[in-house]
């Protein structure tokens, strides 16, 4: 709830809580009474730096104020803001020179009201608003209240320090932060050098490793070739024995038993040969899988020499040899990739040789054993 208040003033407003002035106001009216009494709104005036403000009061009983002497006081300095008397503007603070105007207009119908320009912090206070009207005097508090959400525009050397201090203070963070990012960035490249500076050695050292590698490899090699010698007289002697023994069969110039004892030597080498066959065949076997090792670590040697090479050169470091080794290292793994490819197309004709001289045999000791039956059968006829 809000009445209206002021002597005809159309936006002076006041909550109930300003009720009791005005029936002060008007028991002073009744018949017999005259005194002078000065109203001001109970509620805070409020406003912002650099804003023009009124400070709002008025006459009760409304009476022309024309003649009267109207003074507003700052109440904290106890200075005159602005001293009117009888139509002319007095004395006043020196702060104040130039930033105040009484409304006249008002003045007729009993309005003191006060303008005050580009209010500051420091205008913010309690006012009097004093009248002195012939004998009578009446006064009133108008309290202001100057709020100064941007003061840091009022002092900019307080502004351009904070700036400052804040743009020094992190710039200390951010170069310490980055000396510390350098340092350890130094630290960890000096590891990752020194690291790079051993690592030729040990490429050098992997690549004599799997140079000795293809060596024994090579001499794995020979040794089949060897072995494979060997098994190829074995060979020769078996199907020879092979052929003796058919040969024989053929003519019939031995007997049932020593056809059966040449048959029985016949299997018995020719079983020797199949083991002696089994055993070169994990050798290969063993020969091919530490080939792809032997193939696998030159690949892997060959990249990690090409990526040293590389970061040698971007960081501007003269790389050694590293490939010293490598060209007679690829020559000794590709001979003994194409000493394998001979070995397992040798493997794969002993296997056919072998699968026929059994098939042979096989049917070499069914016709003894047929000849036998017959052998048997032939007493046996002769009685009847």
């Amino acid at each position: 709830m809000a009445f209206t208040s002021g002597c005809n003033h159309p936006r002076f407003t006041l909550p109930w809580r300003t009720l009791l002035p005005y029936l002060l106001a008007l028991h002073l009216l009744q018949p017999g009474s005259a005194q002078l009494t000065v109203v001001a709104p109970s509620l805070r005036v409020t406003a912002i730096v650099g804003q023009d403000v009124v400070l709002r009061c008025h006459l009760s009983p409304c009476k022309d104020a024309w003649s009267s002497d109207i003074r507003w006081i700052q109440l904290r300095s106890s200075g005159i803001v602005h001293h009117y008397q009888n139509g002319e503007d007095l004395e006043q603070m020196q702060e104040y020179k130039g930033r105040t105007e009484l409304l006249r207009d008002g003045l007729y119908d009993g309005n003191l009201d006060l303008r005050i320009t580009a209010v500051s912090s420091s205008d913010s206070g309690s006012y009097s608003c004093a009248v002195q009207d012939g004998d009578g005097y009446a006064d009133a508090v108008v309290d202001l209240e100057v709020s100064d959400p941007f003061s840091q525009i009022l002092h900019p050397w307080k502004v351009a320090l904070a700036v400052i201090v804040t743009l020094l203070v992190g710039s200390f963070v951010i170069i310490a932060f980055l000396y510390r990012k350098k340092a350890a960035q130094s630290r960890e490249l000096k590891g990752k050098d020194a690291a790079l500076a051993e690592l030729p050695a040990i490429l050098g050292v992997c690549a004599a490793n799997l140079k000795i590698l293809a060596s024994k490899l090579m001499k794995q090699m020979e040794k089949l070739e060897i072995q494979n010698s060997v098994l190829e007289k074995w060979y020769e002697n078996t199907e020879e024995l092979a052929a003796d023994l058919e040969e024989h069969l053929a003519e019939k110039d031995l007997s049932t038993a020593d056809l059966k004892l040449l048959a029985a030597k016949l299997v018995e080498q020719r079983e020797a040969v199949e083991e002696w066959d089994s055993q070169l065949r994990k050798q290969y076997e063993k020969l091919g899988s530490c080939a792809a090792n032997l193939k696998t670590q030159l690949k892997k040697l060959e990249n990690e020499i090409e990526e040293v090479e590389k970061h040698l050169k971007k960081i501007g470091i003269r790389a050694p040899n590293l490939r010293l080794h490598m060209a007679e290292l690829v020559d000794q793994v590709e001979a003994v990739e194409n000493r394998k490819s001979e070995w397992k197309r040798y493997l794969t004709n002993i296997g056919l040789r072998a699968a026929e001289l059994k098939k042979n045999v096989a049917e070499l000791k069914k016709r003894i054993g047929a000849l036998e039956t017959k052998e048997l059968e032939k007493p046996s006829k002769e009685q009847d």
